[in-house]
């Protein structure tokens, strides 16, 4: 009798490790699959891929659902609906974007100041006055090529220099921006410290220029340790 049971034990017990060994879980991270591509909202990129001839080839291609502030409007910049989600605090996207929309006017503010105090047309002429085309410009200036990577070899961990995506170099730029301008005094509200920073980014100049460049010259300084990217 007690050997009947335990054999009904150890048969229960295999089946259940075998079942179990059926089920594999996967995880996914995404509900589209590897074959769905990008929606694309702007208006220029879909003629640009019209002229070229590109649009037919995606045409039967499987598209992903665009996001919720994604738009085709003329007035939607993909680089500055990215830059209000940084500066958004706890979920709070509408103060986000009237600190930014103030930091704007700042800055047409500025701009237009010096405009008026200019006194030749040439310099009234090299006076950008559009603050998104100058967040534009301060975030190309702002962004680096290189960042340094620890990789252990030997027991010695090495800071490599390696390149970054250009996701990645937008992602760095626009959070430098952001730490500069928290970093300022408190006793100055958002919008301004942010319109002072853009406004130096713009010009090439200013804390997160100074940033950019030491960067660039630490990879500099361990370009002697390249070559352990690869080994």
């Amino acid at each position: 009798m007690l050997r009947r049971i335990v054999c009904t034990i150890v048969q229960r017990q295999s089946a259940a490790g075998a079942a179990a060994q059926c089920i594999v879980p996967v995880a996914r991270m995404s509900q589209y699959g590897p074959h769905f591509i990008e929606p694309i909202v702007s208006k220029a990129k879909i003629e640009e891929l019209q002229s070229t001839g590109d649009l037919s080839k995606i045409s039967h291609v499987p598209i992903k659902a665009a996001l919720n502030n994604q738009n085709c409007s003329v007035f939607y910049d993909p680089l500055v609906s990215q830059f209000t989600n940084y500066v958004m605090k706890q979920g709070n996207k509408q103060l986000a974007r009237e600190l930014v929309e103030k930091g704007f006017e700042n800055i047409k503010r500025l701009q237009l100041e010096r405009y008026h105090l200019s006194e030749s047309e040439e310099e009234k002429a090299q006076l950008e006055l559009n603050p998104r085309k100058l967040l534009h410009l301060a975030v190309e200036n702002c962004r680096p090529l290189l960042q340094l990577t620890p990789i252990k070899r030997g027991g010695v961990r090495y800071q490599v220099p390696v390149p970054i995506t250009e996701k990645r170099s937008y992602f760095i730029a626009m959070k430098w921006l952001l730490e500069a301008i928290r970093e300022k005094e408190r006793t100055v509200h958002f919008p301004e410290k942010m319109a002072w920073e853009i406004l130096d980014a713009a010009a090439n100049q200013g804390k997160v220029v100074k940033r950019k460049h030491e960067l660039h010259r630490q990879c500099e300084a361990n370009r002697a340790y390249a070559h352990y990217r690869w080994s």
